[in-house]
């Protein structure tokens, strides 16, 4: 299982609806389940989540960094790292 760090995870528990939706998971360790079922990344980067997006089929040609970093996808975590979740 993908090991996510504890401020990722706290993000995603908190606004995992505002990509689901509703809520799919309510402890830590659905939580990670759920992430890895996802897919989901941390990266660095605003750089490093559009490469990511790119690779990975979203048509981001036109989208303002702010759009992008506050797309469904994308959770900005305190530290200045993202963490990305595919839907």
């Amino acid at each position: 299982m993908e090991e996510y760090s504890k401020e990722a995870i706290k993000k995603f528990l908190e606004y995992q609806h505002q990509l689901f939706g509703e809520a799919l998971a309510r402890t830590v360790g659905e939580a990670r389940v759920v992430l890895t079922e996802h897919m989901a990344v941390e990266l660095n980067t605003l750089e490093e989540v559009k490469d990511y997006l790119q690779e990975n089929g979203m048509d981001i040609i036109g989208m303002s960094d702010e759009e992008i970093a506050s797309s469904s996808e994308v959770f900005s975590l305190p530290s200045g790292r993202y963490l990305v979740v595919a839907g």
